[in-house]
Protein backbone atom coordinates (compact mmCIF):
# COMPACT_ATOMS: atom_id res chain seq x y z
CA UNK A 1 0.00 0.00 0.00
CA UNK A 2 1.25 3.17 -0.84
CA UNK A 3 1.85 6.77 1.06
CA UNK A 4 -1.89 8.82 0.65
CA UNK A 5 0.81 11.50 0.65
CA UNK A 6 3.05 10.33 -1.81
CA UNK A 7 -0.31 9.28 -3.86
CA UNK A 8 -1.17 13.32 -3.05
CA UNK A 9 2.08 14.73 -4.67
CA UNK A 10 2.67 12.38 -6.98
CA UNK A 11 -0.33 11.70 -8.73
CA UNK A 12 0.52 11.25 -12.69
CA UNK A 13 3.06 9.05 -11.37
CA UNK A 14 0.99 6.61 -10.01
CA UNK A 15 -1.44 6.77 -12.53
CA UNK A 16 1.87 6.14 -15.31
CA UNK A 17 2.85 2.89 -12.94
CA UNK A 18 -0.60 1.90 -13.41
CA UNK A 19 -0.84 2.50 -17.18
CA UNK A 20 2.62 0.15 -16.96
CA UNK A 21 1.19 -2.51 -15.20
CA UNK A 22 -1.52 -2.63 -17.95
CA UNK A 23 -4.67 -2.08 -15.11
CA UNK A 24 -6.06 0.93 -16.52
CA UNK A 25 -9.54 -0.25 -14.98
CA UNK A 26 -7.57 1.49 -11.79
CA UNK A 27 -7.08 4.93 -13.26
CA UNK A 28 -9.82 6.08 -11.83
CA UNK A 29 -9.04 5.02 -7.89
CA UNK A 30 -6.06 7.91 -7.77
CA UNK A 31 -8.72 11.03 -7.99
CA UNK A 32 -10.88 8.68 -5.60
CA UNK A 33 -8.38 8.59 -2.82
CA UNK A 34 -7.47 12.11 -3.25
CA UNK A 35 -10.63 13.28 -2.99
CA UNK A 36 -11.58 10.89 -0.14
CA UNK A 37 -8.38 12.40 1.71
CA UNK A 38 -9.12 15.70 1.03
CA UNK A 39 -12.55 15.17 2.30
CA UNK A 40 -10.90 13.16 5.59
CA UNK A 41 -8.69 16.09 5.68
CA UNK A 42 -11.21 18.73 6.01
CA UNK A 43 -12.90 16.71 8.91
CA UNK A 44 -10.41 15.97 11.14
CA UNK A 45 -9.66 20.24 10.39
CA UNK A 46 -13.22 20.80 11.36
CA UNK A 47 -13.41 18.36 14.18
CA UNK A 48 -10.04 19.85 15.93
CA UNK A 49 -11.82 23.09 15.56
CA UNK A 50 -15.17 22.01 17.60
CA UNK A 51 -12.67 20.06 20.18
CA UNK A 52 -10.71 23.10 20.89
CA UNK A 53 -14.29 25.22 21.11
CA UNK A 54 -15.65 22.71 23.17
CA UNK A 55 -12.76 23.08 25.96
CA UNK A 56 -12.55 27.03 25.81
CA UNK A 57 -16.80 26.70 25.68
CA UNK A 58 -16.55 24.38 29.16
CA UNK A 59 -14.04 26.31 31.12
CA UNK A 60 -16.08 29.76 30.19
CA UNK A 61 -18.87 27.21 32.13
CA UNK A 62 -16.72 27.43 35.17
CA UNK A 63 -16.48 30.73 35.23
CA UNK A 64 -20.13 31.84 34.90
CA UNK A 65 -20.98 29.28 37.36
CA UNK A 66 -18.67 30.78 39.89
CA UNK A 67 -19.76 34.16 39.06
CA UNK A 68 -23.27 33.26 39.62
CA UNK A 69 -24.18 33.54 35.84
CA UNK A 70 -26.43 30.71 35.03
CA UNK A 71 -27.76 31.79 31.87
CA UNK A 72 -24.73 32.75 30.67
CA UNK A 73 -23.50 28.94 31.60
CA UNK A 74 -26.52 27.31 30.57
CA UNK A 75 -26.12 28.87 27.42
CA UNK A 76 -22.50 27.56 27.13
CA UNK A 77 -23.89 24.38 28.09
CA UNK A 78 -26.02 24.37 25.56
CA UNK A 79 -23.32 25.17 22.89
CA UNK A 80 -21.51 22.09 24.52
CA UNK A 81 -24.17 19.46 23.43
CA UNK A 82 -24.62 20.60 19.91
CA UNK A 83 -20.69 20.68 19.44
CA UNK A 84 -20.76 17.07 20.74
CA UNK A 85 -23.22 16.37 18.03
CA UNK A 86 -21.35 17.79 15.34
CA UNK A 87 -18.52 15.51 16.75
CA UNK A 88 -20.69 12.52 16.72
CA UNK A 89 -21.59 13.06 12.83
CA UNK A 90 -17.87 14.15 11.89
CA UNK A 91 -16.08 11.03 13.44
CA UNK A 92 -18.87 9.27 12.12
CA UNK A 93 -18.12 10.31 8.46
CA UNK A 94 -14.62 10.19 9.28
CA UNK A 95 -14.85 6.87 9.97
CA UNK A 96 -16.65 5.54 7.10
CA UNK A 97 -14.38 7.86 4.65
CA UNK A 98 -11.45 6.05 6.09
CA UNK A 99 -12.71 2.59 5.74
CA UNK A 100 -13.64 3.60 2.08
CA UNK A 101 -10.02 5.29 1.57
CA UNK A 102 -8.10 2.07 2.93
CA UNK A 103 -10.15 0.10 1.10
CA UNK A 104 -9.01 1.77 -2.58
CA UNK A 105 -5.53 2.27 -1.60
CA UNK A 106 -5.10 -1.27 -0.76
CA UNK A 107 -5.94 -2.16 -4.88
CA UNK A 108 -3.41 0.84 -6.01
CA UNK A 109 -0.69 -1.31 -6.75
CA UNK A 110 3.15 -0.70 -5.90
CA UNK A 111 5.49 1.70 -7.87
CA UNK A 112 7.32 -0.65 -10.06
CA UNK A 113 11.25 -0.02 -9.55
CA UNK A 114 12.60 1.52 -13.13
CA UNK A 115 14.45 -1.46 -14.17
CA UNK A 116 11.38 -3.76 -14.53
CA UNK A 117 10.64 -4.35 -18.45
CA UNK A 118 7.66 -3.53 -19.58
CA UNK A 119 5.04 -5.90 -20.33
CA UNK A 120 1.41 -7.39 -20.32
CA UNK A 121 1.81 -11.08 -19.35
CA UNK A 122 4.56 -13.59 -18.55
CA UNK A 123 4.49 -14.21 -21.83
CA UNK A 124 6.78 -10.80 -22.02
CA UNK A 125 9.22 -11.78 -19.27
CA UNK A 126 12.80 -11.24 -19.83
CA UNK A 127 15.73 -13.80 -19.51
CA UNK A 128 18.55 -12.85 -17.76
CA UNK A 129 21.42 -15.58 -17.09
CA UNK A 130 21.70 -19.31 -17.65
CA UNK A 131 23.66 -21.03 -15.00
CA UNK A 132 25.28 -24.96 -15.89
CA UNK A 133 24.87 -26.27 -19.22
CA UNK A 134 21.48 -27.68 -20.44
CA UNK A 135 22.06 -31.25 -21.42
CA UNK A 136 19.95 -33.37 -23.42
CA UNK A 137 20.94 -37.37 -23.12
CA UNK A 138 20.54 -39.51 -26.12
CA UNK A 139 18.09 -41.53 -24.61
CA UNK A 140 14.62 -40.76 -24.28
CA UNK A 141 13.33 -39.05 -20.67
CA UNK A 142 9.96 -40.28 -19.47
CA UNK A 143 7.32 -38.24 -18.11
CA UNK A 144 8.11 -37.65 -14.48
CA UNK A 145 5.27 -39.10 -13.10
CA UNK A 146 6.07 -42.13 -14.88
CA UNK A 147 9.73 -42.23 -13.77
CA UNK A 148 8.45 -42.54 -10.30
CA UNK A 149 5.76 -44.95 -10.60
CA UNK A 150 8.71 -46.82 -12.12
CA UNK A 151 10.67 -46.79 -8.72
CA UNK A 152 7.29 -47.09 -6.82
CA UNK A 153 7.19 -43.70 -5.31
CA UNK A 154 3.77 -42.44 -6.63
CA UNK A 155 0.55 -42.90 -5.52
CA UNK A 156 -2.06 -40.48 -7.10
CA UNK A 157 -4.99 -43.00 -7.60
CA UNK A 158 -4.78 -43.64 -3.94
CA UNK A 159 -5.04 -39.75 -2.84
CA UNK A 160 -7.86 -39.31 -5.71
CA UNK A 161 -10.04 -41.54 -3.14
CA UNK A 162 -8.69 -39.81 -0.06
CA UNK A 163 -8.15 -36.17 -0.93
CA UNK A 164 -9.36 -35.74 -4.63
CA UNK A 165 -7.81 -34.36 -7.32
CA UNK A 166 -3.98 -32.56 -6.92
CA UNK A 167 -3.37 -34.55 -4.18
CA UNK A 168 -0.75 -37.88 -4.36
CA UNK A 169 1.28 -39.78 -2.18
CA UNK A 170 5.01 -40.16 -2.39
CA UNK A 171 6.79 -43.79 -1.10
CA UNK A 172 9.71 -45.42 -0.63
CA UNK A 173 13.01 -44.06 -1.61
CA UNK A 174 11.10 -41.19 -3.55
CA UNK A 175 9.80 -39.87 -0.44
CA UNK A 176 13.14 -39.81 1.03
CA UNK A 177 14.78 -37.52 -1.77
CA UNK A 178 11.72 -35.53 -1.36
CA UNK A 179 12.78 -35.29 2.92
CA UNK A 180 16.11 -34.93 2.09
CA UNK A 181 16.24 -32.24 -0.08
CA UNK A 182 13.88 -30.38 2.22
CA UNK A 183 16.61 -31.26 5.01
CA UNK A 184 19.24 -29.62 2.90
CA UNK A 185 18.22 -26.62 2.11
CA UNK A 186 17.06 -25.62 5.57
CA UNK A 187 20.73 -26.09 5.88
CA UNK A 188 21.85 -24.67 2.91
CA UNK A 189 20.17 -21.20 4.37
CA UNK A 190 21.19 -21.66 7.86
CA UNK A 191 24.86 -21.55 6.78
CA UNK A 192 23.84 -18.84 4.98
CA UNK A 193 23.42 -16.88 8.36
CA UNK A 194 19.45 -17.15 7.99
CA UNK A 195 17.50 -18.38 11.84
CA UNK A 196 15.57 -21.71 10.82
CA UNK A 197 11.59 -21.19 11.96
CA UNK A 198 9.01 -23.41 11.64
CA UNK A 199 5.61 -21.04 11.60
CA UNK A 200 2.08 -21.20 12.12
CA UNK A 201 0.58 -22.97 9.20
CA UNK A 202 -2.88 -20.84 9.67
CA UNK A 203 -2.91 -17.20 9.51
CA UNK A 204 -6.08 -14.71 10.29
CA UNK A 205 -7.65 -12.56 7.36
CA UNK A 206 -5.56 -9.76 8.68
CA UNK A 207 -2.12 -11.25 8.17
CA UNK A 208 -3.83 -11.90 4.77
CA UNK A 209 -4.55 -8.62 3.53
CA UNK A 210 -1.24 -7.47 5.02
CA UNK A 211 0.87 -9.42 2.24
CA UNK A 212 -1.18 -10.18 -0.34
CA UNK A 213 -3.43 -8.01 -2.92
CA UNK A 214 -6.71 -9.61 -3.02
CA UNK A 215 -6.76 -11.08 -6.28
CA UNK A 216 -4.18 -13.08 -5.20
CA UNK A 217 -5.93 -14.20 -1.86
CA UNK A 218 -9.00 -15.23 -4.20
CA UNK A 219 -6.95 -17.32 -6.48
CA UNK A 220 -5.19 -19.08 -3.63
CA UNK A 221 -6.00 -19.36 -0.20
CA UNK A 222 -7.75 -21.87 1.71
CA UNK A 223 -10.25 -20.57 4.27
CA UNK A 224 -11.08 -22.57 7.54
CA UNK A 225 -15.12 -22.82 7.51
CA UNK A 226 -17.00 -20.57 10.75
CA UNK A 227 -13.72 -19.42 11.87
CA UNK A 228 -10.66 -16.39 10.61
CA UNK A 229 -8.49 -18.86 9.94
CA UNK A 230 -6.69 -19.01 6.24
CA UNK A 231 -4.16 -21.97 5.33
CA UNK A 232 -0.80 -20.47 4.21
CA UNK A 233 -0.10 -20.92 0.93
CA UNK A 234 3.97 -19.67 1.72
CA UNK A 235 5.75 -19.44 4.80
CA UNK A 236 6.33 -15.74 4.18
CA UNK A 237 2.75 -15.06 4.88
CA UNK A 238 3.21 -16.21 8.49
CA UNK A 239 6.94 -15.12 8.74
CA UNK A 240 5.84 -11.38 7.52
CA UNK A 241 3.15 -11.31 9.97
CA UNK A 242 5.11 -12.27 13.11
CA UNK A 243 6.39 -8.82 13.25
CA UNK A 244 2.55 -7.22 12.46
CA UNK A 245 2.63 -4.03 14.75
CA UNK A 246 5.92 -4.31 15.61
CA UNK A 247 8.61 -1.24 15.99
CA UNK A 248 11.85 -3.66 15.42
CA UNK A 249 15.11 -2.35 16.84
CA UNK A 250 17.28 -0.84 14.17
CA UNK A 251 20.58 -2.24 15.47
CA UNK A 252 18.94 -5.84 14.72
CA UNK A 253 18.69 -5.08 11.12
CA UNK A 254 18.75 -6.77 8.75
CA UNK A 255 16.72 -9.86 9.77
CA UNK A 256 17.29 -12.72 7.78
CA UNK A 257 14.75 -15.94 8.31
CA UNK A 258 14.40 -19.09 6.65
CA UNK A 259 11.37 -21.00 7.22
CA UNK A 260 9.77 -24.73 6.50
CA UNK A 261 5.93 -25.07 6.04
CA UNK A 262 3.25 -27.35 3.95
CA UNK A 263 1.93 -25.07 1.59
CA UNK A 264 -1.97 -25.27 0.42
CA UNK A 265 -3.31 -23.62 -2.69
CA UNK A 266 -6.40 -23.75 -4.59
CA UNK A 267 -5.06 -23.36 -7.91
CA UNK A 268 -8.06 -21.13 -9.27
CA UNK A 269 -8.16 -21.79 -12.97
CA UNK A 270 -4.78 -23.20 -13.02
CA UNK A 271 -4.85 -25.88 -16.22
CA UNK A 272 -3.82 -29.42 -15.96
CA UNK A 273 -4.74 -29.85 -11.92
CA UNK A 274 -6.20 -33.38 -12.68
CA UNK A 275 -3.02 -34.42 -14.63
CA UNK A 276 -1.54 -37.81 -13.27
CA UNK A 277 2.09 -36.00 -12.62
CA UNK A 278 2.65 -33.27 -9.24
CA UNK A 279 3.88 -30.16 -11.01
CA UNK A 280 1.05 -28.23 -10.16
CA UNK A 281 -0.81 -29.44 -7.26
CA UNK A 282 -2.81 -28.52 -4.09
CA UNK A 283 -0.94 -29.20 -1.02
CA UNK A 284 3.00 -29.33 -1.15
CA UNK A 285 6.19 -28.58 0.77
CA UNK A 286 8.27 -25.31 0.76
CA UNK A 287 11.80 -23.84 2.52
CA UNK A 288 11.47 -20.21 1.91
CA UNK A 289 13.93 -17.34 2.96
CA UNK A 290 12.10 -13.97 4.01
CA UNK A 291 14.85 -10.75 4.79
CA UNK A 292 13.54 -7.39 6.58
CA UNK A 293 15.47 -4.79 6.04
CA UNK A 294 16.74 -1.13 5.25
CA UNK A 295 15.53 0.72 2.50
CA UNK A 296 18.70 1.20 1.57
CA UNK A 297 19.57 -2.70 1.96
CA UNK A 298 16.77 -3.71 0.04
CA UNK A 299 18.15 -3.95 -3.33
CA UNK A 300 21.46 -5.76 -1.92
CA UNK A 301 19.28 -7.98 -0.52
CA UNK A 302 17.29 -9.07 -3.50
CA UNK A 303 20.00 -9.72 -5.54
CA UNK A 304 22.02 -12.19 -2.63
CA UNK A 305 18.56 -14.08 -2.58
CA UNK A 306 17.77 -14.94 -5.70
CA UNK A 307 21.28 -15.85 -6.11
CA UNK A 308 21.36 -17.89 -3.39
CA UNK A 309 18.76 -20.11 -4.98
CA UNK A 310 20.69 -20.32 -8.01
CA UNK A 311 23.21 -21.70 -5.70
CA UNK A 312 21.30 -24.26 -4.27
CA UNK A 313 20.35 -25.56 -7.56
CA UNK A 314 23.07 -25.82 -9.37
CA UNK A 315 24.83 -27.92 -5.91
CA UNK A 316 22.38 -30.50 -7.10
CA UNK A 317 23.54 -30.56 -10.97
CA UNK A 318 20.61 -29.09 -12.26
CA UNK A 319 20.94 -26.20 -15.09
CA UNK A 320 19.01 -23.07 -13.71
CA UNK A 321 17.92 -19.76 -15.70
CA UNK A 322 16.65 -16.38 -14.05
CA UNK A 323 13.88 -14.68 -15.98
CA UNK A 324 13.03 -10.91 -14.72
CA UNK A 325 8.87 -10.44 -14.42
CA UNK A 326 7.37 -7.80 -16.76
CA UNK A 327 5.73 -5.39 -14.93
CA UNK A 328 2.13 -7.08 -15.84
CA UNK A 329 3.43 -10.05 -13.89
CA UNK A 330 4.35 -8.26 -11.10
CA UNK A 331 1.85 -8.61 -7.84
CA UNK A 332 0.73 -5.46 -7.24
CA UNK A 333 2.80 -5.39 -3.68
CA UNK A 334 5.89 -6.57 -5.50
CA UNK A 335 8.64 -3.69 -6.79
CA UNK A 336 10.81 -6.07 -8.39
CA UNK A 337 10.87 -10.15 -9.35
CA UNK A 338 12.26 -12.35 -10.81
CA UNK A 339 11.66 -16.31 -11.32
CA UNK A 340 14.45 -18.98 -11.31
CA UNK A 341 13.87 -21.69 -13.63
CA UNK A 342 15.38 -25.01 -13.76
CA UNK A 343 15.86 -26.63 -16.96
CA UNK A 344 13.95 -29.97 -17.84
CA UNK A 345 15.55 -32.24 -20.17
CA UNK A 346 12.38 -34.21 -21.13
CA UNK A 347 10.33 -30.93 -22.30
CA UNK A 348 13.75 -28.92 -23.83
CA UNK A 349 12.79 -26.17 -21.84
CA UNK A 350 12.67 -24.32 -18.33
CA UNK A 351 10.28 -24.23 -15.81
CA UNK A 352 9.94 -22.13 -12.58
CA UNK A 353 11.01 -23.84 -9.38
CA UNK A 354 11.36 -20.12 -7.08
CA UNK A 355 10.41 -16.48 -7.10
CA UNK A 356 12.11 -13.69 -5.45
CA UNK A 357 10.43 -10.51 -4.71
CA UNK A 358 11.36 -7.12 -3.13
CA UNK A 359 7.96 -5.61 -2.04
CA UNK A 360 9.95 -2.57 -0.85
CA UNK A 361 7.59 -1.13 2.13
CA UNK A 362 4.51 -2.35 0.93
CA UNK A 363 3.76 -5.21 3.58
CA UNK A 364 5.47 -3.44 5.88
CA UNK A 365 2.62 -0.19 5.64
CA UNK A 366 -0.12 -2.50 5.88
CA UNK A 367 1.00 -3.93 8.73
CA UNK A 368 2.55 -1.48 10.80
CA UNK A 369 6.04 -2.76 10.61
CA UNK A 370 8.33 -0.13 11.51
CA UNK A 371 12.17 0.73 12.67
CA UNK A 372 12.93 3.84 14.71
CA UNK A 373 16.69 5.32 13.85
CA UNK A 374 18.26 8.65 14.14
CA UNK A 375 15.94 10.60 11.86
CA UNK A 376 12.82 8.88 13.32
CA UNK A 377 11.13 5.88 12.80
CA UNK A 378 10.33 4.09 9.79
CA UNK A 379 8.93 1.67 7.93
CA UNK A 380 10.94 -1.80 6.66
CA UNK A 381 11.39 -3.19 3.68
CA UNK A 382 10.30 -6.68 2.89
CA UNK A 383 11.84 -9.44 0.61
CA UNK A 384 11.17 -13.00 -0.02
CA UNK A 385 12.66 -15.95 -1.93
CA UNK A 386 12.00 -19.60 -2.43
CA UNK A 387 14.71 -21.60 -1.35
CA UNK A 388 13.02 -24.79 -2.43
CA UNK A 389 9.31 -25.53 -3.42
CA UNK A 390 8.72 -29.44 -3.91
CA UNK A 391 7.87 -31.67 -5.56
CA UNK A 392 8.62 -29.15 -8.16
CA UNK A 393 11.73 -28.85 -7.20
CA UNK A 394 11.98 -32.94 -7.08
CA UNK A 395 10.98 -33.13 -10.67
CA UNK A 396 14.11 -31.03 -12.13
CA UNK A 397 16.75 -32.71 -9.78
CA UNK A 398 15.15 -36.21 -11.12
CA UNK A 399 15.03 -35.46 -14.58
CA UNK A 400 18.45 -34.17 -14.53
CA UNK A 401 19.99 -37.21 -12.86
CA UNK A 402 17.94 -40.16 -14.48
CA UNK A 403 19.99 -42.85 -15.94
CA UNK A 404 19.16 -44.70 -19.26
CA UNK A 405 18.27 -47.85 -16.98
CA UNK A 406 15.57 -45.76 -15.44
CA UNK A 407 17.61 -45.12 -11.61
CA UNK A 408 18.42 -41.66 -10.40
CA UNK A 409 22.01 -40.67 -9.24
CA UNK A 410 21.45 -39.43 -5.65
CA UNK A 411 23.42 -35.55 -5.83
CA UNK A 412 26.75 -35.59 -3.97
CA UNK A 413 24.94 -33.02 -1.22
CA UNK A 414 21.60 -34.74 -0.96
CA UNK A 415 23.67 -38.51 -0.03
CA UNK A 416 24.19 -37.52 3.77
CA UNK A 417 20.65 -36.84 4.26
CA UNK A 418 19.69 -40.22 2.38
CA UNK A 419 21.87 -42.30 4.72
CA UNK A 420 24.65 -42.58 1.94
CA UNK A 421 23.01 -43.55 -0.48
CA UNK A 422 24.73 -42.81 -4.30
CA UNK A 423 21.65 -44.04 -6.36
CA UNK A 424 17.89 -44.66 -6.64
CA UNK A 425 16.41 -47.93 -8.14
CA UNK A 426 13.46 -49.88 -8.56
CA UNK A 427 13.40 -52.33 -5.58
CA UNK A 428 13.64 -56.00 -6.23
Amino acid sequence: MLDIKFVRENKELVKENIKKKFQDKKLPLVDEVIELDKRVRELKQTGDELRKEKNETSAKIGTFMRDKKIDEANEMKTRVVEINKELVNIEKEESELMASLKEKMLVIPNIIDPSVPIGKDDSENVEIEKFGEPVVPDFEIPYHADIINALNGLDKESAGRTSGNGFYYLMGDIARLHSAMLSYARDFMIDKGFMYCVPPFMIRSDVVTGVMSFEEMDAMMYKIEGEDLFLIGTSEHSMIGKFKGQIVKEEELPLTLTSYSPCFRKEVGAHGIEERGIYRVHQFEKQEMVVLCKPSESMDWYNKMWQYTVEFFRSLDVPVRTLECCSGDLADLKVKSCDIEAWSPRQQKYFEVGSCSNLSDAQARRLGIRTKGENGTYFLHTLNNTVLATPRGMIGVIENNLNEDGSINVPKALQPYMGGKTKIEKRK
